[in-house]
């Protein structure tokens, strides 16, 4: 009557949105100042004035039948367009709207990509620790096996335990950069070892593999740092991008995945794109999304706010003496739990309404994650929790 697998992942709920769940509960119970909800990484900044002129001047001006009807299966050409000369003039390739795939957000991006580039049940995708906790869900469920390598110091990859972990199998290695949940950026020096590694171990045994970048929070960095746009850097690679967090839309569902043209058999991967887009039921994203995203391609969120909070959290997490992975990208705080087991940090972290995410789900262990994508007041609020906290686990 019913798939196990499928049930168990509805059943049993992500760390992230049980925490978050969680604190709707503490919210009415005991107020919803005394809960600190650093759990979900729902951006706090309004989109850009243009969204909304655009949603308006769309729904007054284009026929009804037009806003509201199915595009192509892969997206509005004219979308695709305005996406493939935007990277152009960013990046300098040379995408054509034909190497671009609308979707529903960088979720279904990379399950489309997935199930495009995998197809043995032995294949294996590489995946970076820390990671997002859906990488392992949706490399599973397309059907192929996650194999996670170990971090540095730094919490970029050790290229040792790369090398050890490519095989015969491996089809597709995904990376993230800025990372959720460390907010490392992966600079040039790391992205062209990579790429050399891979290059290497595709001669090595005869077959292509993928690079697939995730890309949510590419826009989103601080500090000067520059985030290397991995298709000027290797020819076998799959952007998988979503406009959530660029443009504060994570309730819309709105991304896509583009192609490398300097792939091997680039079409040929295309149409695989395209054709695991048909199976899984992802074709023609909302049109009035497209629409909008084809008006506002140029326009971008200001992460200013993000900078300060960064700064802020990290001031109040310091004062109260925790150790942290300072972030160069995205909106989250890496904290180091004062005692090995990260979920016994979590629970009594809760206990004071303060929600972090332990780490274990994210690959590794003696961390929680702190999303600071949340109001200004919010975090000036929390120093008394965080010292409080910190003084649960003196000595």
């Amino acid at each position: 009557m019913y798939n196990s697998e499928s049930f168990n992942l509805g059943n049993v709920r992500s760390v992230i949105r049980e925490l978050f769940e969680y604190g709707k509960t503490y919210a009415e119970t005991h107020g919803k100042d005394s809960l600190f909800d650093f759990s979900l990484g729902n951006p706090s900044i309004p989109a850009p004035g243009c969204v909304n002129d655009a949603i308006k001047d769309i729904l007054d001006t284009v026929p009804s039948v037009e806003v509201h009807g199915y595009t192509s299966a892969q997206g509005d050409k004219r979308t695709r367009t305005a996406i493939s000369d935007n990277l152009n003039r960013r990046f300098s390739t040379e995408l054509s709207p034909d190497d671009i795939y609308i979707t529903c957000g960088a979720a279904a991006s990379l399950t489309i990509t997935l199930k495009a580039v995998t197809e043995r049940p032995d294949d294996e995708v590489i995946i970076f620790a820390p990671y997002f906790p859906e990488y392992n869900v949706f490399i599973k469920a397309g059907g192929a096996i996650p194999v996670a390598v170990c971090p540095d110091e730094n919490f970029r990859p050790d290229f040792d335990d790369l090398r050890k972990k490519i095989t015969e199998k491996t089809r597709a290695v995904i990376i993230n950069s800025p990372n959720n949940p460390s907010g490392a950026v992966y600079d040039e020096k790391t992205i062209k070892t990579l790429c050399g590694i891979l290059t290497e171990k595709s001669e090595e045994f005869g077959r292509k593999i993928a690079l697939i970048s995730d890309e949510p929070y590419r826009e989103i960095v601080y500090d000067g740092k520059v985030v290397p746009f991995i298709m000027n850097y290797y020819a076998d690679s799959v952007v998988c991008y979503s406009f959530s967090k660029s443009l504060s839309l994570p309730g819309e569902r709105i991304g896509y995945v583009a192609v490398n043209p300097n792939a091997a058999e680039a079409k040929r991967l295309y149409l695989s794109v395209c054709g695991a887009g048909r199976a899984l039921g992802y074709v023609c994203a909302p049109s009035l999304m497209q629409a909008v995203i084809a008006r506002c391609i140029d326009a971008k969120t200001e992460t200013d706010a993000y900078k300060e909070n960064r700064d802020l959290l990290c001031e109040i997490v310091k004062k109260a003496g925790f150790e942290y992975v300072n972030p160069d990208g995205a909106f989250y705080l890496f904290i180091k739990s004062p005692v090995p087991d990260a979920n016994i940090f979590s629970e009594k972290a809760k206990e004071l309404g303060l929600l972090l995410v332990p780490s274990d789900s994210f690959g590794v262990t003696g961390y929680v994650r702190a999303a600071y994508c949340v109001s200004k007041d919010m975090i000036i609020r929390s120093e008394k929790a965080f010292l409080t906290l910190r003084s649960l686990f003196d000595d």
